[in-house]
């Protein structure tokens, strides 16, 4: 295998300069465009029963299928159909139900032309995202979005380069004002996104990650230190709950304060823990989302949490390492 000449780093450079301006310019034109044609588009959407198909050949069917997909995780139901499959039995996917959007920067697509009279026959609304208002997908279209850019950045102005820049942004415009259009929340996003790090924070709770009740460290009022220590090293926590008569948790102690016990020299088989103890501990209820307890855990800078139920017993605990297993922090 013979080696490659050094490439020409400025000339190389100068071309990737190139093209982020002239497809920074396409969508800033295409922003200077945009009017009630765009508003109405989202209306016709936010009006749909049933899903927004997205469809389109070649790049233009790739961008098609990451719209689509930006669509579904914000609030619209979306689905990719491919137009050469719909000629082939895929078009039974359709119904009266749902809107289409069809991507084509010529608007000719020989794929795409080709189910538009069937999708119009079919009585189904048609949005058009194309370079070509006055092309075959354009005429038939119910709306058009204007994509249209006055140059590829592609040197020979041949390959899809701005023109497919453009689609996407339009694409992200058109969810984006969905979303907002619907009041789409960060919990919604997190129900669709439930394995992503967003859907971990929103979604969890903090009985999905506590050590429960028979787990979590647990003394009384006149519990000696040795006892103490004994459960806390048992349960792992670092801390132990105090609780009273009734069971409910009145203190907490933990591996910290048994460092300061000794540092200040008191005398530790003397003391028990209704005398060494916090009191009023901090505590959460079970079904408290796991991101409030961290924020509570950072707000108060402590490791531990207890967790208490309607009637304030002690039900379980939690520390800072059991959110980050769960990759809450």
């Amino acid at each position: 295998m013979t080696a490659s000449s050094p490439i020409d780093s400025a000339n190389t450079l100068a071309l990737a300069r190139d093209t982020l301006a002239i497809e920074a310019q396409a969508i800033s034109a295409m922003a200077a465009r945009l009017d009630s044609s765009f508003v109405q588009a989202v209306q016709l959407a936010l009006d749909c029963r049933g899903r927004l198909v997205v469809t389109g050949m070649g790049k233009s069917g790739h961008v098609g299928r990451k719209i689509a997909a930006t669509l579904a995780s914000t609030g619209t139901p979306a689905m990719f159909v491919h137009p050469a499959e719909a000629s082939h039995g895929d078009l039974g996917m359709i119904t009266r139900e749902d809107l289409v959007l069809a991507i084509s920067n010529s608007g000719e697509s020989e794929e795409l032309t080709a189910i538009l009279p069937l999708i119009k026959r079919m009585g189904v609304p048609l949005l058009a995202m194309t370079g070509k208002s006055g092309s075959s997908l354009g005429r038939h279209a119910d709306l058009v979005l204007d994509t249209g850019v006055e140059k590829e950045a592609c040197p020979h102005n041949l390959a899809p380069t701005a023109s497919t820049t453009a689609q996407l942004a339009m694409g992200d415009a058109f969810a984006v004002a969905l979303l907002s259009a619907r009041g789409f929340r960060p919990d919604d996003f997190a129900r669709s996104h439930p394995g992503g790090a967003l859907g971990r924070k929103l979604l969890t709770l903090v009985s999905d990650v506590m050590r429960p009740a028979e787990q979590a460290p647990c003394v009384g009022l006149q519990a000696s230190l040795s006892e103490m220590m004994r459960e806390i090293s048992a349960k792992g926590l670092g801390a132990t709950a105090v609780v009273d008569a009734a069971g409910l948790p009145v203190g907490i102690f933990t591996d910290g304060d048994l460092r300061r016990l000794i540092e200040g020299g008191t005398d530790l088989r003397a003391v028990n823990a209704g005398q060494v103890m916090h009191r009023a501990p901090r505590s959460i209820r079970p079904d408290a989302l796991a991101v409030e307890a961290a924020e509570l855990m950072e707000n108060h800078r402590i490791n531990s949490l207890l967790v208490i139920d309607a009637q304030g017993r002690l039900c379980g605990a939690l520390n800072s390492h059991d959110l980050m297993r769960a990759k809450v922090i």
